[in-house]
């Protein structure tokens, strides 16, 4: 039976091992590489023309159907951002590493400055995550196991917010958690209304 002094010790145990994992990342794995290459990556502005190419590429080749499927696209962001923020971030308020009294100048922050809010979740992994779960049900039909490559994007971006020291590793578990429901949510949406992408002939 658990007490509420055991599970006031079990997520400590887990926090520590969760800033334990952030600085591995965070300081270990530090290297000049990174450190130009992350803070872009994991910049929105960065993956517009990719967006665009996407949506011209779905309206293109399925018209009415595509302009559905770019709507969903667009309203599993909303999902995932929405809950991202009100249904954790403001009920957690745990507050992101860089921000952190007690590790402020330990923390390696590899932006010009730390953003604000809270930590738990990040909002780019459940946003990421969430539209890799979308294009990998929706697009599994056309490009079968290469959509699989949309998790190892979503990871990578997720991957630089540790890094760059605005997330924990936690705050990236959640998020992707998140993501991956609001994204299999749309998707199941989608394909009841419309049913599955054809293959390209």
């Amino acid at each position: 039976m658990y007490t509420p002094a055991l599970t006031i010790s079990l997520w400590q145990q887990l926090e520590e091992w969760d800033r334990a994992l952030f600085f591995v990342i965070n300081h270990k794995m530090a290297n000049p590489v990174f450190d130009a290459f992350l803070p872009y990556l994991r910049d929105s502005v960065l993956w517009v023309p990719l967006y665009l190419f996407i949506f011209a590429f779905v309206i293109l080749n399925w018209g009415k159907k595509g302009a559905w499927w770019g709507l969903c696209f667009i309203a599993t962001v909303a999902v995932a951002d929405s809950l991202g923020t009100h249904a954790f971030k403001e009920t957690f308020q745990r507050l992101r590493p860089c921000n952190e009294p007690t590790l402020h100048e330990t923390v390696r922050l590899v932006l010009k400055r730390c953003a604000g809010g809270y930590s738990f979740i990040s909002n780019h992994a459940a946003n990421h995550f969430g539209l890799a779960t979308f294009m990998v049900l929706t697009f599994r039909p056309v490009f079968k196991r290469w959509m699989y490559f949309a998790y190892l994007w979503a990871a990578a971006i997720s991957f630089a917010q540790i890094y760059v020291g605005v997330h924990y590793p936690l705050d990236i578990l959640g998020g992707a958690g998140l993501g991956a429901m609001a994204g299999y949510l749309t998707a199941s949406i989608y394909q009841h209304n419309f049913g599955k992408l054809n293959l390209l002939t």
